[in-house]
């Protein structure tokens, strides 16, 4: 756990120590384009923070190679082709965001990103099905590794609509693979140190050093430069992981439904579920308009948040708690017994949940109780007497 811990603080550090030096590179650049009317900021703000994230990644990736105990976690790699197509995406990220790129140039461009990943062994052999596995080939493999690469890719880039919201989901997603497969996978004796599991605490490392600079108010974005980096590394671990263990031993190891076999693939689903809902009506939505389907507009969920009356960190914590809500409790069904609690846990958190976001909306009612009072003593300000 000590490597662990090491790689994390390199990671969050290294990123942190590198965003003021991204930020000058940004402005001096030019990459400081003016507001749109579909943003939700008011001021021009640097892109082009997905090279501190980059940066972090690969420092904490090299450093944690030279570490003697962490030797045997790089034997294989497909490490290396993680740095490749990370430096891929990122540098097509960068000329998007200084000079754009028409929908299907970039596109081609994270194909190109995902066949890297693929072509030096990250990809998916099979998939897990109930009793059973299903093997893909290697052909049919490389194309769903493909598809589901690019699908995450831009599921993360539609969440970066607010301060800090993307880095967030990405980095809870991130510590809820390592907290599966670190008890999956190490403590269960399968591996002794493991290579998701480092990949998975090094993104979040990335992820919590950035934080720092991008939560509300931001004084960096990430810009594509950095959200399809961080679908692109959250896609990896996830297709790594699936072909790390065998699911007939998973299945006797642990007294479950099989869900801690169908968690690699499930989770990263699970806690991009309301990004990738998003995706997909916003491409509905923008197609029966008459519009191309990578149009912008301001009907995103983020922006639904902030129409209900939610202040901009308020929205970003809210969409947190539910990533938070999915991805742990996910996590807890796969490992535990005790699925009762579990549920139970989850149902009251996502009852909470549900509740906050509905507080503006009640509270414009006057449903809350202890906001009538104020809202009469409002009124008799408004509305002054004329007697006399």
């Amino acid at each position: 756990m000590r490597e662990y811990a090491l790689t994390f603080v390199i990671a969050a550090a290294v990123t942190y120590l590198l965003v003021p030096l991204v930020r000058r590179l940004a402005i001096a650049f030019g990459a400081a384009p003016p507001v749109r009317e579909r943003d939700v900021h008011t001021e021009p703000i640097p892109r082009l923070g997905g090279l501190a994230i980059y940066g972090g990644f690969a420092a904490a990736l090299l450093i944690s190679a030279q570490l003697p105990h962490l030797q045997n976690v790089f034997v294989a790699k497909t490490w290396i082709g993680l740095l490749l197509a990370g430096g891929l995406i990122t540098v097509i990220g960068v000329v998007d965001d200084r000079w754009g790129m028409d929908p299907l140039s970039k596109l081609a461009g994270q194909v190109a990103a995902a066949g890297i990943l693929v072509w030096q062994g990250v990809q998916l052999l099979w998939l897990p099905l109930p009793g059973t596995q299903l093997s893909l080939g290697p052909w049919l493999g490389a194309m769903v590794s493909i598809l589901l690469i690019v699908v995450t890719i831009n599921a993360v880039n539609f969440a970066d609509g607010l301060d800090g919201l993307a880095a967030g989901i990405v980095g809870i997603s991130s510590l809820a693979f390592f907290a599966y497969y670190y008890v999956v996978a190490v403590e269960q004796g399968f591996v002794r140190q493991s290579y998701p599991a480092m990949i998975a605490i090094i993104l979040a490392g990335t992820c919590v050093g950035f934080l720092f600079h991008n939560f509300h108010p931001a004084r960096v974005f990430m810009g594509d430069t950095g959200s399809m980096l961080l679908g692109l590394l959250l896609t990896s671990i996830t297709i790594t992981v699936t072909g790390q263990f065998d699911a007939n031993t998973a299945r006797e190891e642990f007294n479950s439904s099989g869900l801690v076999v169908f968690l690699p693939i499930a989770l990263p689903l699970l806690v991009i579920a309301l990004p990738l809902a998003d995706l997909v009506l916003a491409v509905l939505r923008r197609t029966l308009a008459g519009k191309s389907p990578f149009a912008p507009d301001r009907g995103h969920l983020h922006h639904r948040l902030l129409d209900m009356g939610h202040t901009h960190a308020r929205a970003v914590l809210l969409m947190y708690l539910w990533a938070g809500i999915v991805a742990f409790a996910a996590v807890a069904l796969s490992i535990f017994d005790s699925a009762f609690i579990v549920l139970t846990v989850t149902v009251l958190v996502a009852t909470c949940a549900v509740g906050l976001i509905a507080l503006p909306r009640l509270r414009r009612r006057g449903l809350l109780p202890w906001d009538r009072e104020k809202g009469t003593e409002r009124s008799k300000d408004h509305h002054p007497s004329t007697d006399g």
